[in-house]
């Protein structure tokens, strides 16, 4: 069986809601991104086989198959196909697995695999929200209810659970939370992100460029403090989780470039790939706690993947909320210092259906930049799964 290599990821820096991509149609957002994989890496755009997005929020302007609408409003020939994945927060993640598969089988040779969400131009939820508000029913069939008798799930009720199992107290959710800013900071002044971020132009309400430039992490609290952060009111009385624990609401795209050997060839020698695809799993975990399935599933992939969690240089496990990474580590016994070395979704931004997709362009790069081996990306998804790949630099 061939291997499967990422050759090349991109993604756009992340926007706030209303913010600086909230211009930009979704299917243009990952068009710039499309474009810019192929552009940078002088790629023939017909030799692509399959364009794989991820997007949560299927519908309006993200709806009727948003990945060829994506590959349609970018300058890849209509002979490019496109398929559109919905796995929660894993479905650019899945997106990956997806395209790995159809390399190492055979089957395709060139693959784009990534994500895109505007969740300023979609919020979060419209797919099950709008249809029931207007009387078309839930997702909540009569024998799904019948097994999970007067539940409704939820993420900020998981993350909640999740914190109380784990016992995390508020005050490491809030020093996780400073961190991420902190490193994300970091990695920005430093330039870390520059290689993989995609600028694109701002644009206003009515899609008109305004003359900047977006290319920074619009998230990303340069001045955060602890004191500002334990400041934040509690989602709930008695809880403990804030907004300032849990990852913001973000527009992005992410894309990456995925290859077998005969697809190597066909890219030339000038192409060099970042690393290979070394182990992919996805499990199903309890749907009402919902955001713990990372600490199953990394086991499961280390032990496919003949590692130890100690082999692994750098991890990227998803800040969907600070009690998902925290709980991850206490019970995996990984070494934090390797975690989310840039920073993570609380000030980076989670731009849902995009988050898998931008998670491994950041873990690549970090690899690359650091010399290091192995890395390994999880994330918590609805629905109680989670998706982990593990990847080795070339």
């Amino acid at each position: 069986m061939s291997e499967a290599f990422i050759v090349a990821a991109l993604r756009t820096a992340g926007g706030r809601k209303g913010g600086r991509l909230a211009g930009w149609h979704p299917a243009d957002l990952a068009a710039q991104v499309l474009d810019a994989l192929v552009e940078r890496n002088d790629i023939d755009p017909a030799s692509i086989d399959d364009v794989i997005l991820g997007c949560v929020g299927q519908a309006g302007e993200q709806s009727f198959n948003i990945a060829r609408n994506a590959v349609l409003a970018s300058k890849l020939p209509e002979s490019v196909p496109g398929v559109s994945v919905d796995r929660q927060c894993g479905s650019s993640q899945q997106a990956l697995h997806f395209a790995a598969q159809a390399v190492m089988s055979g089957a395709q040779d060139l693959v784009i695999a990534g994500g895109v969400e505007s969740m300023t131009r979609v919020p979060m939820g419209l797919p099950a929200t709008l249809p029931f508000k207007h009387g078309f029913g839930s997702y909540m069939s009569p024998a799904l209810q019948a097994r999970y008798p007067g539940v409704q799930f939820s993420q900020f009720m998981g993350a909640e659970l999740l914190a109380k199992k784990y016992e995390l107290s508020k005050d490491a959710l809030d020093r996780y939370a400073l961190q991420s800013h902190r490193r994300a900071a970091a990695a920005t002044r430093e330039g870390r992100f520059e290689e993989e971020i995609v600028p694109v132009e701002v644009r206003n309400a009515d899609g008109v460029p305004t003359g900047e430039t977006h290319a920074a992490d619009e998230g990303i609290r340069f001045d955060a403090s602890l004191e500002a952060i334990a400041a934040v009111k509690l989602l709930q009385e008695g809880s403990r989780i804030t907004a300032a624990t849990s990852s913001q609401i973000c527009d992005g795209a992410a894309a990456l470039l995925v290859a077998n050997e005969r697809g190597l060839k066909t890219l030339g020698h000038a192409v060099k790939p970042l690393a290979i695809v070394r182990q992919m799993t996805v499990v199903g975990h309890d749907p009402v706690v919902m955001l713990e399935g990372p600490v199953p599933a990394t086991p499961v992939a280390l032990r496919k993947a003949g590692l130890k969690i100690d082999d692994i240089d750098l991890f990227e496990v998803n800040e969907a909320f600070a009690s998902v990474p925290l709980a991850w580590l206490k019970a995996t016994g990984a070494d934090p210092a390797r975690l989310n070395v840039n920073g993570g979704a609380i000030a980076l931004g989670h731009p849902l259906g995009a988050s898998g997709a931008k998670l491994m362009t950041t873990l690549v790069h970090a690899l690359a930049a650091r010399g290091a081996r192995y890395g390994l990306q999880t994330m918590c998804e609805g629905g109680g799964l989670a998706n982990v790949t593990i990847v080795e630099r070339v």
